[in-house]
């Protein structure tokens, strides 16, 4: 496994880092600004994007990164595979519709291809039925975000110390059940029924790069991945990293 020293050893180079499934880049503005420079892959086009990316399947690149070697140019992979497979939000409506299948869970394939790296990495998901060691979870109220969006993270490699969660300051504002309610955080997902304008989520998220809805309510903030970012390179400085 590669050594977290050696990222160090060029002066004033930032290490490498590889975003997969990066979709509009919420995960990668985070890591820039804990240090890194950012490569990211989507099998979309996402013009948004605001680092080198390619496009094309994330599983299919990586295997390609390992098998030719290139992946050594990088110390830390990234990866959020699609979520809808697991996501708490959408389990339920899929099953009423029958669409139990319509999803692939692309969670293990991936640990297993990031395994095969020798590289630290995270694996993101969202709360719900999602097969991953859940060894942090964030919040927006963890950062003084206006959205709450839970979201897990296994480290694997290495280890990252656990935040507190904070107690929520009130409700999402917006309908439930015909009811209107307000609070200090947006709904940052779907349309209608009260949810945010575009640039209500642009603020809410500290994402400004993207004007795209489905962008932004499927993004991490970027304060998430700075923190993991940090927490990375400060153990890789010490050389303590697993």
């Amino acid at each position: 496994m590669t050594q977290p020293t050696d990222i160090r050893r060029v002066r004033g180079q930032r290490p490498r880092l590889l975003d997969l499934f990066c979709c509009a880049g919420g995960a990668a503005v985070g890591y820039a600004r804990a240090g890194f420079a950012v490569d990211g892959c989507d099998i979309a086009d996402r013009p948004h994007y605001p680092f080198p990316r390619h496009q094309g399947d994330a599983l299919a690149y990586l295997a390609h990164l390992i098998a030719t070697g290139e992946i050594r140019r990088y110390a830390f992979v990234h990866a959020s595979p699609p979520c809808q497979h697991g996501c708490a939000l959408t389990v339920g409506t899929n099953a009423s519709q029958g669409w139990g299948r319509a999803h692939v869970d692309l969670v293990a394939p991936t640990r297993e291809l990031l395994d095969k790296t020798g590289l630290p990495y995270a694996i993101e998901q969202p709360n719900g039925r999602a097969k991953i060691r859940k060894d942090l979870t964030l919040c927006g109220e963890m950062f003084g975000l206006g959205v709450i969006r839970h979201r897990n993270f296994e480290a694997g490699g290495w280890t990252i110390e656990r935040l507190a969660h904070r107690p929520h300051r009130g409700r999402v504002r917006g309908y439930r059940h015909g009811q209107y309610f307000d609070g200090p955080y947006v709904a940052a997902y779907g349309n209608g029924g009260g949810k945010p304008t575009v640039p209500e989520l642009q603020e809410a998220m500290d994402i400004t790069w993207t004007n795209v809805r489905e962008e932004l309510t499927e993004a991490i903030p970027p304060a998430y991945t700075e923190f993991i970012g940090r927490a990375f390179l400060a153990q890789a400085a010490l050389g303590v990293a697993a």
